[in-house]
């Protein structure tokens, strides 16, 4: 008895027996890079501040939500602030659900009332200088309209970078996407696909509104980064991700990334279809 069922224990360990389901390659697994809750994985750099340091809790949470609020009792100060999440992307989705509250804090300028930004194929946050005050990154630029006019979101900027367009290299730094303008405090929903350096396409409620190749780095646009860092024509593959405060309040009620290199064979147990870029050694049998 024993020796017939030792076949059926050790078959029992694998996901597809003994009445578990196999994975779902089409289900798309989610990793949350905020967990509700608390900074975990996250490191902040404020221009003026060391590394680490955010003497007035810009960035803090509160009833679940991760806020970038600038003091409001004093002149802004061209303070701009990042959040890090730990690690490097390169291929994967990114989504965000986010909004603008409140009021602008004093002095902040004009074209940051409500404006922040998701940067991605950032430079690591700990290379930025004291008084740096973008990381060379491209910019999923975030805005909020004003009622009346129109203001798309989900833009494209490039503090230190360039981009391509259809073959055309694109140096202005900032790209306006074909999205809807959302006034008011309304939640939206905003998501980056990256492909290394392929291509990168921004996204908002699902639609397609922006999409461009072979991000690198060169212009202008950051203040204070260190020569070292900055590589003329450099393609970026990878890179960090933070989220902004701009100067006006903002608010993050999402941020998940969904890996999109992975194990392509179909004989593998973690198997997923969406995958776009090939990794053998992750493949479990």
């Amino acid at each position: 008895m024993k020796a017939r069922l030792l076949p059926v224990l050790i078959a029992c360990v694998t996901l597809a027996a003994c009445g578990s389901p196999p994975p779902d390659p089409e289900r798309e697994d989610w990793i949350p890079l905020f967990d509700g809750s608390s900074l975990d994985g996250w490191t902040p750099k404020i221009r003026g501040q060391a590394w680490g340091e955010d003497a007035d809790r810009v960035f803090r949470v509160e009833d679940g939500v991760l806020k970038a609020v600038p003091p409001a009792d004093r002149p802004f100060g061209d303070a701009f602030g990042h959040l890090f999440h730990e690690g490097t992307f390169g291929f994967y989705r990114l989504r965000v659900e986010y909004r603008f509250v409140g009021e602008q804090a004093p002095e902040g300028p004009g074209w940051a009332w409500r404006n922040s930004g998701v940067m991605i194929h950032g430079q690591p946050g700990e290379t930025m200088t004291l008084n740096q005050d973008f990381p060379i990154s491209i910019e999923v630029q975030l805005l909020g309209g004003n009622g009346d006019d129109d203001r798309p979101t989900a833009n494209l900027c490039t503090p230190g970078t360039h981009v391509e367009m259809g073959d055309v290299l694109v140096t202005r730094h900032c790209v306006s996407s074909a999205s809807e303008t959302h006034h008011g405090d309304e939640w939206v929903t905003a998501e980056v696909e990256v492909l290394g350096a392929d291509e990168i396409t921004h996204r908002v409620d699902s639609v397609d509104v922006l999409r461009y190749q072979h991000p690198q780095m060169g212009g202008g646009s950051v203040d204070s980064a260190a020569p070292s860092v900055m590589k003329e024509g450099w393609l970026l593959t990878e890179g960090s991700i933070s989220v902004q405060s701009e100067s006006h309040p903002v608010e993050f009620r999402r941020i998940d990334v969904l890996p999109l290199r992975g194990c392509t064979d179909p004989n593998a147990i973690n198997f997923k279809r969406y995958y776009r870029s090939s990794d053998s050694t992750a493949c479990t049998y």
